[in-house]
């Protein structure tokens, strides 16, 4: 995988934002701020758009979960001089409680897609409130691969790094500057104790996004890939793990 112009990027996702707004008629935005590296790249390149007083970031914790992204999240809010009455934090976890103890049988990954659409309830909420657009946060990893919650954590009105695997989001927060304990730390939706993306897909980042940038945008075939020195496991891993998701891209389905 090349590097990405990181300068160029910026400066495009910056005019993209800024124009889709002016288009659509809003002058501000809410995004959720987890702590993560995505979310913090999409706040300042928005912030860089939109300047710092149309910006309102959303924290939104499931109890004690997420307490370390919501610190370094303030940290970035600080950081960007966003102002603080523009920040919200909301405890998602009643709601998300109301909803599972309608079932004994719940398990965690039912649960983790409730807290992703309790997010997303709570900020399209916000969003009408503000006469806002909600910027998201999803890169092309993810995306193809799945690796989300439907109508959930990949609901957004406008999405600034879709077009970017997650390898070249971390290029790009380095040239952004985001803090280092925010690139540092392990990716996670913090749906549960522990959960980190890379143990949930059963490889890394680097490795899917170096397989699928030559399954999807060289148009490689399994076998050439191995041939250039991936290990058949993991080649079978991410292709099987994306095309087992390749409905979540396909619905709904509807009549023609």
């Amino acid at each position: 995988m090349k590097p990405i112009d990181t300068n160029k990027e910026k400066e495009k996702i910056v005019g993209f934002i800024a124009q889709t707004f002016k288009n659509a008629g809003f002058l501000d935005a809410v995004i959720g701020l987890s702590g993560g590296v995505d979310s913090a790249v999409s706040c300042v390149l928005a912030t860089q758009a939109l300047e710092v007083d149309h910006i309102y970031p959303i924290l939104l914790p499931c109890g004690v979960l997420s307490t370390q992204g919501v610190l370094d999240a303030m940290k970035l809010i600080e950081k960007l001089h966003i102002p603080f009455s523009h920040v919200t934090r909301i405890d998602i976890k009643p709601a998300v409680d109301m909803i599972v103890k309608s079932d004994p049988m719940m398990d965690r990954i039912r649960r983790g897609n409730i807290m992703a659409r309790a997010r997303m309830t709570y900020l399209f909420d916000q969003a009408k409130k503000h006469h806002a657009l909600v910027v998201g946060t999803e890169n092309k990893s993810e995306y193809l691969l799945g690796y989300y919650t439907r109508f959930g954590d990949e609901a957004s009105d406008v999405e600034p790094l879709r077009h970017l695997y997650k390898t070249q989001v971390y290029e790009l927060a380095k040239t952004v500057h985001i803090p280092e304990e925010i690139i540092q730390r392990p990716p996670s939706a913090d749906l549960w104790p522990e959960q980190t993306d890379e143990k949930e897909l059963g490889f890394t980042y680097k490795e899917a996004d170096e397989i699928l940038t030559f399954f999807i945008d060289e148009k490689k075939d399994i076998e050439s890939i191995i041939r250039s020195g991936h290990d058949r496991a993991i080649v079978d891993a991410v292709i099987n793990h994306m095309q087992g998701m390749e409905y979540k891209i396909k619905t709904p389905y509807a009549v023609m």
